[in-house]
């Protein structure tokens, strides 16, 4: 299939492996950073074509572009009715909340054309049927959920004040067009939503992020909606995290993470962030036998787990990915591919996309592991009004720095352990930590640092336990293939220019199942690739194959598909062609790519 594909199935001997207890593999030694392999040309990027390396085959058969004149954040989280064969797209690039509704029952594929690079910009899809939210529900679109149990749409809607409790709003889709049920009230700044397998229950992560000042910053909570034989319940179900607001100390032993400005005055206010409102979730994943809820909580780097047969609430720290006995970029200035290992570093996991599969009657859960910082603005009038009312820096676009809890380790003072280090543009200087974990004993030097995100992917087990982590895979298998275009930006083309902050960070997941195999695909949001990963057995876990649309062309303006954010898989029985498809949507770009993934 793809020429890049098979460069980087070639490495599959180094660099695929499995952990039981989360510490990779010792790897070999890197060879020094020679010239690259020859790369091939983006048109054998395998947008059609067969890879005899690989168990699948891969193809681009199609796509649409939403709001093309302005289509950043015009495709982001993407559902599929298996019933009527529509894909539906939250679009959020105009000033009102629309969903797209795109018919994916039949594939003109003679229409994607490739340019000279051999990425396709053409489309064979279009809207049918555009839905405005705001007829019938106040606020921002974040999410999409669809239930073919009970032909049920839901869609998490956002208050436009922070602090103003979210709903989520139904429709039924049974019929030609949705037509709007009732709205739901759930937590504040609900950012995902999901239904049951069974449609029974509607799950709500509610992130409940603060304003720029802290002034406001409401509870991160869980909201559990009931849906009996299609009748959806009039209310919800909060589940909030109030029980561990005295238990910061013990969740932060277990690997969670807590960065606020408790204790400072900002603005004439007086911070005291307790654990229930610093705790942010973020994505929901349900197991199969519907008897529990997975949250990830990606900026605490924590997991909650629900119990749904009595809403019992747990949470589990992820802990820390160690990266002295694995490779990784850190500079964004050393002239391109430069991996070196780092003890002392560490990697704060914090997902964002989380799924769930099942493997001898067990469940585990599988995390795209991006990152987030924390970063606050507030309006001032100006920078001496800023330092006035406690704001920790003034930025003439962005206003009054309220807190953040990110720095470039060139600017921390390291330990001794650290001596091996010249801490400059060459080496882990330039790279983007924490400065609220590290400093172990407060005397102002770094003893350990923790960077956002572990640039991989994870398999957990119910109990919190690392099965599988892709190592430094991701940042490796995407240098080989792209070379000194690798740990690109999402919306500019100038090669290594994340790999000071969080590499080509990994954001969108999902699972499928091709034949007997069940895989894992992982959307990387900076490079716009996809990994592929056989997950069949979680302690035998094998890298499978990459691919992506998007040009690299440096200093070429972007072409392709850009960022994805949010992707779902239909298994063949419900797909037009017959085969399984891949569907994704894509932020920078606005555009929505259906890939058709078959088993050779």
């Amino acid at each position: 299939m793809l020429k890049k594909s098979i460069i980087a199935l070639s490495l599959l001997s180094m660099l695929t492996g499995c952990s039981l207890d989360g510490d990779d593999g010792q790897n070999g030694a890197q060879g020094a950073q020679g010239a690259q392999g020859e790369q091939g040309t983006a048109g054998e990027n395998g947008i059609n074509g067969t890879n005899a390396n690989s168990a699948l085959t891969i193809n681009l058969i199609g796509r649409a572009v939403l709001n093309a004149q302005s289509p950043e954040g015009a495709a982001e989280i993407v559902a599929y009715q298996a019933s009527k064969k529509w894909i539906y797209a939250i679009n959020s690039s105009g000033d009102a909340a629309v969903v797209n509704i795109i018919p994916a029952d039949t594939f003109d594929t003679a229409a994607l054309v490739q340019d000279n690079e051999g990425i396709v910009n053409t489309t064979n899809l279009s809207t049918a049927i555009t839905l405005t939210l705001n007829d019938n529900t106040p606020g921002d679109a974040n999410s999409i959920a669809i239930d073919e149990n009970s032909k049920l749409l839901a869609v998490a809607m956002a208050a436009k004040s922070v602090g103003e409790a979210g709903q989520v709003a139904f429709y039924d889709i049974s019929g030609d067009t949705p037509i709007f049920i009732k709205n739901v009230t759930a937590g504040f700044l609900p950012d995902m939503v999901t239904f049951s397998h069974d449609g029974a229950k509607v799950v709500v992560a509610n992130e409940g992020e603060p304003n720029g000042d802290y002034s406001i910053d409401p509870q991160g909570s869980i909201s559990i909606i009931n849906v009996n034989d299609g009748v959806i319940a009039d209310n919800a179900t909060n589940i909030d995290f109030t029980a561990y607001n005295d238990k910061q100390s013990e969740l932060e032993a277990l690997g969670l993470v807590f960065a606020n400005p408790t204790g400072r005055t900002i603005n004439g206010n007086l911070i005291n962030t307790t654990v229930a409102m610093d705790l942010e979730p973020e994505y929901v994943s349900i197991s199969k036998d519907n008897k529990y809820v997975y949250v990830s909580i990606q900026e605490n780097n924590g997991l909650a787990i629900v119990n749904l047969e009595d809403n019992s609430l747990e949470l589990k720290g992820l802990g820390f990915k160690d990266w002295s006995s694995l490779q990784i970029d850190a500079s964004d200035k050393d002239g391109g591919v430069n991996f070196k290992s780092y003890p002392g570093l560490y990697g704060m996991y914090q997902p964002d996309t989380i799924s769930s599969f099942s493997w001898k009657g067990a469940n585990f859960i599988v995390s795209a592991n991006e990152g987030d910082a924390r970063e606050y603005f507030f309006d001032t009038t100006n920078e001496a009004d800023c330092a006035a009312k406690g704001g920790v820096d003034f930025d003439e676009d962005d206003g009054c720095l309220a807190y953040i809890d990110e720095s470039r380790v060139e600017d921390l003072t390291l330990a001794a352990n650290f001596d091996y280090l010249n801490n400059d543009d060459n080496d882990i200087g330039r790279l983007k930590v924490t400065t609220v974990k590290g400093d172990t004993n407060n005397d102002g030097q770094y003893e350990s640092l923790y960077a956002y995100g572990a640039r991989s992917f994870t398999i957990w087990d119910s109990n919190g336990l690392v099965v599988f982590d892709s190592g430094d895979d991701i940042g490796r298998i995407t240098a080989s293939v792209h070379g000194e275009a690798f740990n690109n930006n999402e919306d500019e083309n100038k090669g290594d220019t994340r790999s000071d902050d969080k590499g080509a960070e990994p954001e969108a997941l999902t699972i499928g199942t091709i034949g007997e195999r069940t895989f894992a695909f992982i959307g990387l949001e900076r490079m716009g690739g996809i990994m592929i990963y056989d997950i069949t057995n979680p302690y035998d876990v094998q890298f499978e194959d990459y691919f992506y649309n998007r040009g690299l062309i440096s200093g070429a303006e972007i072409t392709g598909d850009l960022a994805p954010e949010g992707m779902t898989f239909i298994p063949r029985e419900q797909s037009a062609t017959g085969e399984p498809l891949l569907i994704i949507g894509n932020e920078i770009s606005g555009s929505i790519a259906v890939w058709e993934i078959s088993a050779n």
